[in-house]
């Protein structure tokens, strides 16, 4: 054996026999399964279930036109719940992202419509807002020593008030359904070279990727993929996303909405995965004093997860208003607060830190939103979806305290 694969151990053993790699994956499939950490097994399993569930009761649910509205409806609150995962990652939660949300589409349509501010100019200030606001709540937080819960309570109050306050005694302030933003919820993208272009793209993307960060692990004598195996997630991506254009082309095609909820959540997984900031920010999740004595400008970080959480609760309320095509109270009261944190919960994210990813809100939102679906068809009253949504947060948290605790008996929490 060469020194090179006596470093990589046996999940670099390309050239083991099959029986050997699988009873090298086998064990690790036995240890998780020990330790209570499944991944997002559990995720995609309650998933399925319930697309079989409401497809076996209603013909209509895995049509392409309800697949195409569930495509986008669930990106406003999925953009507030990856958000929400940068602050649930480092331990802690944010209140207020309902009410910067609200808040968002507000000031956009108070400057847009009230005071003819030009749609491009209005949207990034309406972003920048929420920006502002998070860094307020961090300051707060990091630098002051207000608990979170705290800070941001007041904020939901606040920021709630100063919407309510924009848009004024009717309460709803109407924009054009032709602009910029109302663009985010209704472009959609037919023509086949795009769409199974940027299945194709991200299929790529996604190979070459891992193909670096094999060569990146094996080069520090780091366990790594092997061959075979990223082939395989490559071809189960592929299958995937080109099942999914293709299903979405028979209705009006690929969303704008849903190709940048997608971005976002890419963007925000690199960021997690691979930066010294993301290895910052589940360091701090992890114990925030042994982040601190490994370098960890924890003040800075805390600060930052705000920030995050604050901007992308402001990109989720503009394409909240967006598909209403108007600005109203919808966004504050209260539901799109308790989804997106449902959402980065079910989907994954441990509400004690240290554990989760930006894919958690997708997964997350396809179960709130799907079950939301399933009800509508049904003609089954909002009380009853409540309840439900409501079982599946406390079985997710259940198993989020397991894991915790299982972690806890090995003396790695």
């Amino acid at each position: 054996m060469t020194g090179r694969e006596r470093r990589t151990g046996a999940s670099s053993d390309d050239a083991a026999p099959p029986a050997g790699r699988l009873g090298v994956y086998a064990g690790a499939v036995r240890r998780r399964l020990h330790e209570r950490d499944l991944g997002a097994a559990p995720v995609l399993l309650v998933l399925a279930l319930t697309w079989v569930i409401f497809q076996g009761l209603n013909d209509n649910f895995l049509s392409p036109r309800n697949l195409s509205v569930l495509s986008v409806d669930i990106v406003g609150t999925g953009m507030v719940a990856v958000g929400i995962v940068f602050v649930l990652l480092i331990g802690e939660i944010d209140l207020a992202v309902g009410s910067l949300a609200g808040l968002a589409g507000a000031l956009f349509a108070s400057l847009n419509v009230n005071l003819g501010m030009a749609e491009w100019l209005a949207v990034i200030i309406a972003v920048i807002s929420g920006t502002a606001a998070g860094a307020t709540h961090g300051f707060f937080f990091a630098k002051i020593g207000v608990p979170a819960f705290v800070v941001t309570l007041a904020g939901l109050l606040g920021w709630n008030g100063l919407m309510l306050y924009l848009l004024g005694t009717e309460s709803t302030i109407n924009f054009s359904e032709d602009g910029l933003v109302a663009m985010l919820t209704s472009r959609y993208f037919s023509a086949v070279v795009v769409t199974y272009g940027l299945a194709a793209l991200g299929t790529a993307a996604y190979l070459l990727v891992s193909y670096h960060d094999r060569k990146r692990r094996s080069a520090a004598g780091m366990p790594y993929r092997p061959v075979r195996e990223i082939w395989a997630r490559t071809a189960l991506l592929a299958v995937v996303a080109f099942a999914a254009v293709y299903v979405l082309g028979l209705f009006e095609g690929l969303p704008l909405a849903l190709v940048l909820f997608l971005a976002v959540i890419i963007a925000s997984d690199l960021v997690l995965r691979r930066t010294t900031y993301g290895r910052q920010v589940l360091a701090l999740g992890g114990g925030v004093e042994a982040a601190r004595r490994a370098g960890v400008h924890v003040a800075r970080v805390r600060i930052s997860v705000f920030m995050v959480s604050g901007t992308l609760a402001a990109v989720g309320g503009l394409f909240v208003a967006s598909r209403l095509t108007s600005a109203s109270q919808v966004p504050g009261s209260g539901m799109l607060l308790i989804n997106a944190i449902a959402a980065a919960i079910i989907g994954g994210t441990s509400l004690f830190g240290g554990r989760g990813s930006a894919w958690s809100a997708l997964l997350g939102v396809l179960i709130i939103q799907s079950i939301a679906s399933g009800m509508a068809l049904l003609g089954v009253e909002p009380a009853v979806q409540f309840m439900i949504t409501g079982g599946v947060l406390l079985i997710a948290v259940v198993f989020d305290a397991l894991a915790r605790s299982a972690a806890q008996s090995r003396g790695r929490a």
